[in-house]
């Protein structure tokens, strides 16, 4: 009893508000059924091939780039709550039209426009958080909302993959999108508007990066350089984890044929279950260790996890497997938006959370795209394993930018000495 007080200890005496997202997130979390099977949606019930999923995929992802953009900047002038709610509630809308839509093409523009719009909340969303917190407990807040929408995901995918095999695909849509308002309605009647929190001045020595500036995003970026290569960097990574939602499914139908969609729903909700478990020791463990060389070792863990795919690829293996990378998965997310709101500037939270995402977010965008390209050329073994290389290789690129930070530190020391 002792040792689990001891793992909930980092998410006491958060803000009332993290607790309330927390919840929120499990209540979304627990009705997303369409995106976890979006590419077997497009591949059986739409009837694209694995490139065209693919390149579909990664357009819908490059509208996040304009979106992200302009919502980070509204987050920055009209407020977090207002764009959180106007966007979300125009995504559940469309994805209710989605439901009562036959699987055509017509039906992949409009999951296009609801994938746009929660583009635009985005931002919001993480600028929210970062207003409520301060340094100390930041981790904590972002880690525990994560572990909300892992605990709804435990559930969801596995709900999602049922309804498929039973073809109830408009229900996917309906349920998806009725979870989501309900998760938006807890944001709207029990959290404050944020934004003035950003006008107040910050004395703590500790949190000099977060001073308010005057200026453009870029201007700030300009002074901030480890930004961009930490996003450049973690590109890489989310050009492996992409294929989570991408190769995966497909391996998955390749390999056990119908029961493949069902299969991948389990290890969607197992993916869940390991985050929800294991979060709290992840964070516990590693409270001490700075953020960068959490990063080197899930970059680590991703090349094990997802490369093991391309020798050892049985039913059980793929369970294995989403154990290893979803741990990398848990120390990537308590670990990057912590990072760029500890180096980001009050007034400019809702830009920075859209662009330097943007840099990060277009390996989620491109990996689809680009492994689509490489497996009409190679089997899909041998693009595991190019992945796990790829993985291994920008964990050694997030190593020497950790050894580039810790000098520019110890300069940094030397000169107010």
């Amino acid at each position: 009893m002792n040792a689990i007080k001891k793992l909930l200890d980092p998410y006491k005496g958060l803000p009332r508000e993290v607790y309330i997202i927390f919840i929120a997130r499990i209540v979304n979390a627990m009705g997303c059924f369409v995106m976890p099977l979006l590419t077997i949606i497009l591949t059986e019930k739409i009837g694209l091939s694995k490139e065209a999923t693919g390149l579909y995929i990664s357009v819908s992802g490059l509208l996040y780039v304009p979106t992200s953009a302009i919502g980070g900047k509204l987050a920055d002038t009209i407020g977090r709550k207002k764009i959180i709610i106007i966007f979300n509630i125009l995504a559940a809308v469309l994805y209710i039209i989605c439901g009562f839509m036959p699987p055509t093409m017509n039906m992949v523009y409009v999951l296009m426009a609801a994938s746009a719009c929660m583009s635009f909340a985005g931002p919001a969303h993480d600028s929210l958080i970062a207003d409520l917190t301060t340094p100390e407990n930041r981790t904590s807040a972002y880690a525990l909302t994560y572990m909300g929408w892992n605990i709804g995901f435990a559930v969801g995918p596995a709900i999602g993959g049922m309804l498929y095999k039973k073809n109830l695909l408009h229900l996917l849509f309906i349920g998806d999108a009725v979870t989501a308002l309900l998760s938006l309605s807890l944001i709207a009647l029990f959290i404050k508007e944020t934004i003035g929190k950003t006008k107040e001045e910050i004395i703590d020595k500790n949190r000099e990066l977060e001073k308010r500036e005057e200026g453009s995003v870029f201007s700030v970026l300009i002074k901030r350089p480890i930004l961009i290569y930490f996003a450049l960097i973690c590109f890489g990574y989310n050009f492996a984890y992409s294929q989570w939602g991408f190769m995966l499914p497909m391996h998955s139908v390749e390999n056990f044929g119908k029961a493949g969609a069902q299969y991948y729903g389990l290890m969607a909700s197992t993916n869940g279950i390991v985050v929800m478990l294991f979060t709290p020791l992840i964070v516990k463990f590693t409270e001490r260790v700075k953020i960068i060389r959490k990063m080197v070792w899930g970059g680590i863990l991703y090349a094990v996890g997802f490369g093991m795919l391309g020798f050892l690829n049985s039913l059980p293996f793929f369970f294995v497997s989403v154990f290893i990378f979803t741990l990398g998965e848990i120390v990537m997310s308590i670990a990057t938006t912590p990072f760029i709101v500890n180096h980001t500037p009050a007034s400019h939270r809702g830009r920075m959370n859209a662009v330097v995402p943007m840099i990060l977010g277009a390996g989620y965008t491109l990996g689809p795209m680009g492994m689509g390209k490489v497996l009409s050329y190679i089997n899909i073994e041998t693009g595991w394993i190019a992945i796990g290389l790829f993985a291994l290789i920008t964990s050694g690129f997030m190593y020497i930018l950790g050894k580039y930070d810790d000098r520019k530190n110890r300069e940094e020391m030397e000169e107010l000495i």
